[in-house]
C-alpha cells in the first residue's frame, strides 16, 4: 500500500468523528504487515477522560482482531495547519507494540510527512523496560 492510500484512508476517517466538544476531527490508519488496514477516529466523551484517540481507536481494533507485533506504518490526519502528531498516551501505547513504528502526520490540506514513533518517543518505556 501506497504512503498517499493509507493516508486518504485516514482522511476518511475523519467524517467519522465523534467530536463534539473540541471540535477536532482525528482520522488514523494502521497498516500491517500483511497488508491489513486497521481504521479509527476520534471519540469524545462529556466525561473528557473518556475520550479515545483515532490513533489508539485503530490500535485497540487490531489487538483485538489478533494483531500484536506486525505493525508497520500508521497515518494519523487532522483537520488542522500543523501536521497532525499523537498525543502522549498515544505513542505509549503504539511503543508498547511498535516502538519504531513508521509515522504519516497529516494536514488539512492533506499534505503529509513522514516520521517515526522512535524519533517522536526517544528512550520510550515498553516491555524491554522491565527486564
Amino acid at each position: 500500500m501506497t504512503d498517499r492510500a493509507l493516508a486518504d484512508l485516514a482522511y476518511d476517517m475523519l467524517s467519522r468523528s465523534y467530536v463534539p466538544y473540541s471540535k477536532f476531527p482525528v482520522g488514523a490508519a494502521l497498516l500491517c504487515a500483511d497488508g491489513t488496514v486497521f481504521t479509527g477516529c476520534n471519540v469524545e466523551n462529556a466525561a473528557y477522560g473518556s475520550t479515545i484517540c483515532a490513533e489508539r481507536t485503530a490500535l485497540v481494533k487490531a489487538v483485538s482482531e489478533g494483531h500484536r507485533d506486525d505493525f508497520v506504518k500508521l497515518a494519523i490526519v487532522g483537520n488542522c495547519s500543523d501536521f497532525c502528531a499523537p498525543c502522549g498516551a498515544c505513542r505509549q501505547m503504539l511503543y508498547e507494540f511498535a516502538p519504531n513504528l513508521e509515522l504519516l502526520l497529516g494536514r488539512e490540506d492533506r499534505e503529509f510527512i513522514k516520521t517515526s514513533l522512535s524519533d517522536l518517543f526517544p528512550m520510550g518505556f515498553g516491555p524491554k523496560s522491565l527486564n
